[in-house]
């Protein structure tokens, strides 16, 4: 049952960034971004009870939370970037790139923990298979913004996972997570309000609605099942199964957003998929 649970949080994971896509149409990737994470904030707490690590709460230190706003606030401003790059971007291009938060997050602690050489080796290949996915004339789309926000989205997702990892070392990560995304929906709606964006829930249509609350439900969807899968089966092929939303999301994307691959696309796309891989694998 493990197995199914690990396919699962990929499947749901692909899923998140093709609701999201398809969701922001009528509103700002802005208020998107906001709305969504209210149902996601509901699924992070329900996480805590599931597991029990409610009474945690009362355990935690001062220099705890400083990491928790800090790492919450770098999860935010992720989030924000990778919802305007999927608003204005080509929904596979937008993921490879934010992928390489992987690697990101491996070189920014290089110094902290072992080097395996097939860690070195993931990097590389996805490196390789990063820069094949950005064709010529992507320098014009950037400046226009996809690729700006998509490497936006990648520095701080690292960022949240160095911050995370230094922060909340004796914390359960579920409790961890859910406290973050109670600062990110803060930060979000901080976001939407500076903007003067908060009126776009009046331009919102039914339809974005539904698609954008369906993409908070398969994000909470996606953590309960990768948490699931973690409790009883083995990590080394829990996280390689859980990587592999890439190839989900790029499926869906071609049957409902009817994005037309190339062969070079695929290529980068394998290429990415193989390095992340190697990563979890080492």
């Amino acid at each position: 049952m493990w197995i199914l649970f690990a396919v699962g949080s990929a499947f749901f994971a692909g899923a998140t960034s093709v609701l999201a896509k398809a969701g922001i149409q009528s509103v700002s990737s802005d208020f998107a971004t906001a709305f969504r994470t209210g149902v996601v904030l509901i699924f992070s707490w329900l996480m805590v009870f599931v597991v029990g690590c409610q009474n945690a709460v009362s355990t935690i230190t001062p220099r705890a939370l400083v990491f928790l706003a800090l790492s919450g606030a770098a999860t935010g401003l992720s989030w924000l970037c990778y919802f305007k790059a999927l608003s204005i971007g080509n929904l596979s291009k937008v993921v490879a790139v934010d992928k390489s938060s992987t690697f990101l997050t491996i070189l920014l602690i290089f110094f902290r923990e072992p080097f395996h050489w097939l860690t070195g080796l993931g990097i590389a290949v996805m490196i390789a298979g990063t820069a094949l996915m950005l064709e010529k004339g992507d320098a014009k789309k950037g400046e226009k913004g996809w690729l700006f926000y998509a490497a936006g989205s990648a520095v701080f997702a690292a960022l949240q996972s160095i911050l995370g990892k230094v922060g909340v070392q004796d914390m359960d990560s579920t409790l961890a997570t859910a406290l973050r995304t109670v600062v990110v929906l803060i930060f979000a709606w901080a976001i939407v309000l500076g903007k003067k964006e908060g009126g776009d829930w009046k331009k919102m249509t039914r339809r974005d609605a539904v698609l954008l609350v369906l993409s908070g439900i398969t994000t909470g969807a996606s953590w309960l099942c990768y948490y699931r899968a973690l409790q009883t089966g083995r990590a080394s092929v829990v996280v390689p199964i859980d990587k592999c939303s890439m190839l989900f999301a790029v499926a869906l994307s071609a049957i409902f957003l009817k994005e037309k691959q190339t062969r070079r696309s695929l290529l980068a796309l394998a290429l990415v998929v193989a390095g992340t891989f190697m990563i979890a694998l080492a």
